[in-house]
């Protein structure tokens, strides 16, 4: 019973789209409506606003170190361990993509996924935003970055800890990431994903 509630708790903390909010405080268009359609914060950032993007990629990141780390902290209190934080971490993570509040229209989770490992090890975080920032200074596309970085994900955890509760946790959501990213890889497959930096409008980023 207790486990569920975490899971609940943890989803309604996902379902908290901050590239909306942020986007109604700055008095912006609704993300959904423009460009990739996504309330992450490289869309945006395509509203020419810096600030709500920062604070989007910020908030979606906090939220899933906050539903982790919550679980952590006071799950033990009610006979709850890993699986308990597995389950928080997919939930939070699903409440992104299918936010409740949001007539079930999120983002593709790249932050909120990064959010999540940061809180499940820093090590863990840190190793994956680092291949991350790698692959986009390399190749200069986020979402290209973004897919080769959520591969590598699991394999991280799995050198650090082994096979675990956590670690089918971390599948189920790098594969959750890569889905939501159908239409990126497509355009990654035609040359017609958007740079980093490019100020052509055009491909849809992550």
């Amino acid at each position: 019973m207790y486990i569920l509630l975490f899971a609940l708790a943890a989803y309604l903390i996902g379902s908290v789209s901050f590239g909306i909010i942020t986007s109604k405080i700055f008095g912006l268009g609704d993300p959904r409506t423009y460009g990739s359609n996504n309330p992450g914060a490289t869309n945006v950032l395509r509203s020419g606003n810096k600030t709500a993007a920062a604070l989007t990629l910020f908030g979606d990141g906090f939220k899933g170190w906050l539903a982790v780390w919550l679980t952590q902290k006071y799950g033990p209190q009610f006979g709850l361990g890993d699986g308990a934080v597995a389950l928080a971490a997919v939930a939070v993570f699903l409440g992104h993509l299918w936010p409740v509040f949001f007539r079930f229209a999120g983002g593709k989770g790249v932050a909120t996924l990064l959010g999540i490992l940061i809180g499940i090890s820093l090590w863990l975080g840190l190793a994956t935003i680092a291949t991350w920032m790698i692959v986009a200074y390399a190749f200069r596309y986020s979402s290209l970055a973004a897919l080769i970085a959520s591969v590598f994900a699991p394999f991280f955890y799995a050198l650090m800890e082994g096979p675990d509760m956590i670690l089918l946790a971390i599948v189920v959501m790098s594969a959750l990431l890569i889905y939501r990213h159908a239409k990126n890889i497509g355009n990654l497959l035609a040359g017609k994903e958007s740079r980093i930096g490019a100020k052509k409008k055009g491909g849809k980023t992550a």
